[in-house]
């Protein structure tokens, strides 16, 4: 019975994993089809004669728009791990008043559409010069990944043995000297967790780039893809070559840091 129980629960699991990714393989299937063969009916499963010519126009036409996206990732990363990890800290262990009215802020900062912040940091980078730019890009992305970034922090940090702290404070550590050289290194699964959330985000961002960075010379690659989509043609091909090379380094990451981004998520879940 067990045994017959334990194949249901296989097979279940195979057939959702499948229906999940199943527009991952279309994804892949369509960008080596040619557009001719795509709109036949019924579609071709696999890419029969399939073609690179996808391929060939992210090369010529996309790759600015990967660099564009990758710089504005990293920065995005940068500026979110250096305001939240100290918040995260000081929520966790300084216990500074109004804590637990700035933890409950930031939840309810996650509830806020997108659409409406961008309308909000469009007004607000207008006045200060800075639409159109990547830097105003990366400055509403991290406000966007921050709230979640300092919740992570503050549950793992809170989970820090007390005992370490205060051996570092025993051997004339200050609070800056032990976040710095104690908690920080303690809390590398909360920090991988944020940066690749944090870089996923960035890079998969439309809404923020095509209302505040549409002007822009430099763009990312979500409106590099959107470029291939008209009123009257859309080059499928070059979109679904595109969108699996944009796939590869999230896909990447989120491979390496699985280990840590589970660790850093589930901490702080179960208390004693």
């Amino acid at each position: 019975m067990t045994a017959k129980a334990a194949w249901w629960k296989t097979a279940i699991g195979l057939g959702l994993t499948a229906v999940m990714l199943f527009p991952v393989y279309w994804m892949i299937n369509v960008s080596f089809t040619e557009d001719q063969r795509m709109r036949r009916s019924p579609p071709d499963w696999l890419p029969v004669n399939g073609t690179l010519d996808g391929y060939r126009a992210v090369i010529d036409q996309q790759l600015p728009y990967l660099g564009t996206s990758l710089i504005v990732g990293v920065a995005t990363v940068a500026a979110t791990l250096a305001i939240a990890a100290p918040a995260g800290f000081a929520l966790a262990r300084l216990r500074p008043r109004g804590a637990n009215a700035l933890t409950f802020a930031l939840l309810v900062a996650q509830m806020i559409p997108a659409i409406i912040m961008a309308m909000g940091y469009y007004a607000f980078l207008l006045n200060v010069g800075m639409l159109n730019t990547l830097s105003g890009l990366v400055i509403a992305d991290t406000t966007i990944a921050v709230p979640f970034a300092v919740l992570i922090y503050t549950a793992f940090m809170a989970g820090i043995p007390g005992e370490l702290l205060q051996a570092a404070a025993a051997d004339g550590a200050g609070v800056v000297r032990t976040f710095w050289s104690v908690v920080m290194p303690v809390s590398r699964n909360a920090t991988v967790t944020v940066s690749l959330f944090t870089f996923l985000w960035a890079w998969s961002d439309f809404v923020f780039a095509s209302t505040l960075d549409s002007g822009g010379t430099l763009r990312p690659i979500t409106l590099g893809i959107y470029h291939y989509i008209g009123n009257n043609n859309q080059d499928w091909n070059a979109i679904m070559a595109t969108a699996v090379v944009a796939s590869v380094p999230a896909t990447v990451l989120l491979v390496l840091a699985q280990r840590y981004v589970t660790a850093g998520v589930t901490v702080g879940a179960v208390r004693d």
